[in-house]
């Protein structure tokens, strides 16, 4: 078949559009003409990406649109327009595709990229399994059984998906340019649960999953820190390269744990895909094997050093995630200066989020905060800019990204960098290694 993704280089369209190939379709699409890390796997495959334009529409096409992407774009009212063009969002090609494998969703407000990366590398040496993770990576093959998929809440995206088995890692309200408040958000895990056939593994130490209201015949394990839980991790050891743990599973050791990361998030993480294990009924041994393989994902807390400087590159862009990626640099590097380098994504996010994100920046010692750049910034009329932010930071600095801007953050070295943002920031960091 002949598929055309407009958008291409979004990191999960980039990862679908692998695996069509890998699986012998033909595959081609467009995008804006500036790199970005996921069409590197796509060049690798040859497939062709082309500038933005309608009159690459043609006839018979299988069209897969980029959520980024309107209805007023031109190259969607092309497709929409072409008759013989079959036309599917993101999503609802996933919905249909996925259908006939034992699909397993990761969905919530943080952490869902990591937990599927956590997962895939925890079954793959058991099962025939395929992934598709928000960094721009996926794998399938005709063997493929098992398929673990990282599941977007992004405007109720993940109805689509009817998985066997969930992971919810947590309902931190996000997306605030669509839903309403945080009861509208949970409504959206509660429809969620009811497309669930087997089970669900949920944090039960995140006070808004506490408040769902669950399918009623779904078998719900909650997992956590807290005693509450019907899955528990204790006896917690951590170096800055490791963590080992004993977790309980109603109240029984199901097993001793040591795992090659640290940070309380990957603990949480990790309790999830075993969570899945225990359904799956894997051993502990198993688990531990398959968990200890992660490597990490793509723009995920990746670290360089390089002498007496040390680069992080993450993809944090909420509150949340930003104070977590700080907390661990400062586990890994406590004895290291901290200087956050920010760029948001949707002004609507700052604008609902500025306290929050004011008050975890300020983990670190020195913060630079750059202006927004990406086509859907400011597609719901929120116009704020980057000032908005930093007058809420005291001593920040609003950053060029140019090397004007790396010469600047040279100036703090020795230091640990942190690039933190949903979009193309490794641009900066790459300039600023060169300085």
């Amino acid at each position: 078949m002949n598929y055309y993704f407009i958008g291409i280089k979004g990191t999960g369209m980039a990862a679908l559009a692998c695996m069509l190939h890998d699986l012998g379709h033909h595959v081609e699409g467009s995008d804006l003409p500036v790199h970005y890390f996921t069409e590197n796997e796509l060049h690798n495959r040859g497939i062709e990406i082309k500038e933005f334009n309608p009159d690459n529409i043609h006839d018979d096409l299988n069209v897969i649109i980029g959520n980024a992407f309107l209805e007023d774009f031109p190259e969607v009212i092309a497709a929409r327009n072409n008759k013989t063009c079959v036309c599917k969002r993101y999503h609802e090609f996933l919905g249909d595709f996925l259908k006939d494998y034992h699909l397993i969703c990761i969905s919530g407000s943080h952490g869902k990229t990591t937990t599927t990366g956590l997962m895939s590398s925890m079954l793959k040496d058991k099962y025939p399994t395929g992934w598709l993770i928000g960094d721009g990576t996926g794998h399938i093959d005709k063997d493929t059984k098992y398929f673990c998929l990282e599941a977007d809440e992004f405007r109720r995206h993940f109805l689509m998906y009817h998985p066997k088995y969930a992971i919810v890692t947590n309902v931190d309200i996000d997306h605030v340019d669509y839903f309403k408040d945080d009861a509208d958000y949970r409504s959206a895990y509660e429809e969620f649960s009811q497309n669930i056939t087997d089970g669900l593994v949920i944090c039960g130490d995140d006070k808004e999953a506490r408040k769902l209201k669950l399918k009623d015949s779904l078998n719900v394990i909650w997992y956590g820190l807290g005693e509450e839980n019907d899955l528990v991790a204790k006896n917690l050891i951590e170096t800055p390269n490791s963590m080992e743990f004993d977790v309980y599973y109603k109240n029984e050791l199901f097993g001793h744990f040591k795992l090659p990361f640290v940070g309380k998030h990957l603990l949480l993480n990790s309790l999830g895909c075993i969570g899945i294990g225990i359904l799956e009924k894997m051993n502990p041994e198993e688990i531990e094997e398959g968990l200890s393989s992660f490597h990490g994902v793509k723009r995920r807390f990746v670290v360089e050093e390089d002498g007496e400087n040390i680069y992080i590159d993450d993809y944090a862009h909420h509150p949340t995630e930003v104070g977590v990626t700080i907390d661990t640099a400062r586990i890994r590097y406590p004895n290291h200066k901290l200087v956050a380098i920010f760029k948001p994504h949707r002004a609507s996010r700052v604008l609902y989020f500025r306290d929050d994100f004011a008050q975890q920046l300020k983990k670190a010692d020195k913060v630079y905060l750059c202006e927004f750049t990406s086509i859907d910034d400011k597609q719901d009329g929120t116009d704020i800019d980057i000032t908005y932010l930093q007058e809420s930071i005291k001593g920040s600095v609003i950053l060029s990204e140019d090397e004007e801007g790396a010469s600047i953050l040279a100036k703090e070295k020795p230091a640990v960098f942190l690039f933190m943002s949903s979009k193309d920031i490794y641009w900066l960091a790459n300039l600023l290694k060169k300085k």
